[in-house]
């Protein structure tokens, strides 16, 4: 004989006044090859307890006992929010609360001298039971997942969204995140019912990109990556960056879900960008005609200066020779106009030559180089320039001391141009590992918009130079009147190194 296919453990929940109805309905299980746990109540608090202490597969239920019925019984599972199998098996029960009972919730009827249905009726019941399950635990699912990309969406820095493009070249939004308020400036479910104010809210000139964009798209089934920009209600002028990727839907129908970002910080970066590039272009071009005009003043000092008092010399010693068997007064007058006309030649020779590359920075160290610099620039403006205080102890390499004294040079070079000054004060100690040098003067000190002239070269070579050694620059309004200078800079090359790989990591 074939073997019995193996029944799975039946957990029945009988609610019954009378022991022996309860055995008929476990014999007709037990036939049919189920094995069965049972508890067997008569009351409501008994149905309360057996719901407490374990799960059920299903619930028979008497109609009408002497304490309890199965209305009183469907109301408690309603209660407690528990979905089972609830059919009534009743000696009696007449059509019309049979019904009543069906719409109560009960799942089904029968009576007691007729269970030949009872076993089928209860295994249509518990599949019917599982797919309910199955389908609460993927509606769970979906609102699990649903919650979780509204989650992801709300800390997205942009507009999520999701669009249709219709056979006029327009698009309909399906979807948009709550972010466009703070890209575009208009809320989401204003944007779901015209999705022409995006549209229309681009620059006209950008806004054709995007529309061709949305038809190579269309076409090719390729990936959108659009800029442009956007005038929001506000005003407003934004970049955005909108990315979409197109897909099929089950029906057939082209969308695209994608992002859009605001990008107007990193345009106004990237434009500021271009715009330092230019300016080094600019200063670089000035560097090279600055140089130009340097070796021009300096062939002018050589020829105009030097040459002339040469010549003056020349013509001198040229009449001394001639009034030599003369009187001796005048010789000696002519005498002492060649010794001031040499002295004024070696002069200009010796300061041409420390302009152009001072032997002292070399020689002697920064500390010297800056006294020396600062007694030419005295005897040649007439500006006191009065040394506060020079450690001579300094001793940076050769690029830094070069760097701090064409910075020093600089500043003088404003101070005599620009500053209207009586004096200025001239401090370089070491503080730690660095070389401070401060400059001050008593000049008309500076206008608001002094740092930021497209042409302050003299100031942006400065900036470059004590940058180039990581150190710092400061230039601020003295009051009541003047101008303080301060720069900073690591003593050696390999210290500003250190220090910049140290800001990298």
């Amino acid at each position: 004989m074939p073997e019995k296919e193996e029944r799975p453990l039946l957990r029945l929940l009988i609610i019954d006044d009378s022991e022996d109805d309860a055995w008929l309905l476990l014999r007709r299980f037990a036939t049919a090859g189920y094995r069965c746990e049972h508890v067997r109540v008569e009351d409501r608090p008994g149905m309360r307890d057996a719901l407490a202490r374990q799960p059920w597969d299903a619930v028979l239920s008497d109609h009408r006992m002497p304490t309890f019925s199965s209305v009183e019984a469907l109301q408690l599972l309603q209660e407690l929010n528990i979905d089972l199998p609830f059919i009534i098996v009743s000696g009696y029960i007449d059509e019309e609360t049979a019904v009543a009972a069906m719409r109560a919730g009960a799942h089904d009827y029968l009576s007691k001298d007729r269970l030949d249905r009872l076993v089928p009726a209860v295994e249509r019941e518990l599949r019917d039971a599982k797919h309910r399950d199955e389908r609460r635990a993927a509606l769970d699912a979906v609102r699990e997942s649903e919650a979780r990309f509204r989650a992801l969406v709300a800390n997205i820095p942009g507009m999520v969204f999701q669009m249709a493009r219709e056979p006029d070249g327009n698009v309909r939004f399906l979807y948009v995140s709550d972010g466009a308020t703070a890209v575009l400036g208009i809320r989401s479910q204003d944007l779901l019912a015209q999705a022409q104010l995006f549209v229309a809210a681009m620059v006209a000139q950008d806004r054709d990109a995007f529309l061709s964009a949305m038809a190579d798209s269309a076409r090719e089934f390729s990936t959108v990556n659009w800029e442009g920009r956007v005038r929001t209600p506000s005003g407003d002028i934004k970049w955005l960056n909108l990315r979409s990727s197109p897909r099929l839907t089950d029906a057939g129908e082209q969308i695209w879900e994608g992002v859009v970002f605001n990008i107007t910080q990193s345009k106004e970066t990237e434009r500021e960008l271009r715009g330092s590039r230019a300016q080094l272009a600019e200063l670089s071009s000035h560097l090279q005609a600055a140089k130009e005009d340097e070796r021009e003043r300096i062939a002018r000092d050589i020829h105009d200066v030097l040459g002339s008092t040469l010549v003056a010399i020349k013509f001198e010693v040229a009449l001394l020779g001639g009034k030599i068997p003369g009187d001796p007064l005048q010789l000696r007058k002519r005498v002492r106009s060649i010794e001031k006309l040499t002295d004024d030649a070696i002069a200009t020779v010796g300061r041409v030559a420390r302009e152009l590359r001072p032997g002292i920075l070399k020689d002697f160290g920064l500390a010297a180089a800056i006294e020396c610099q600062a007694q030419d620039f005295a005897q040649r403006t007439g500006i006191s320039c009065r040394i506060l205080c020079v450690d001579h102890d300094i001793e940076p390499d050769q690029e830094t001391s070069t760097a701090l004294f064409r910075i020093f040079q600089e500043a003088l070079t404003n101070i005599g141009k620009h500053a209207n000054a009586r004096k200025a004060e001239v401090r370089l100690v070491q503080e730690g590992n660095e070389i401070v040098l401060e400059v001050c003067d008593d000049g008309r000190g500076l206008d608001g918009g002094d740092l930021v002239k497209p042409r302050s070269y003299g100031l942006r070579g400065m900036r470059e130079r004590i940058h180039s050694l990581n150190g710092t620059f400061e230039i601020s309004r003295l009051e009541p009147t003047g101008t303080r200078l301060c720069v900073r800079a690591p003593v050696t090359r390999e210290q500003a190194t250190a220090g910049a790989d140290a800001e990298t990591d």
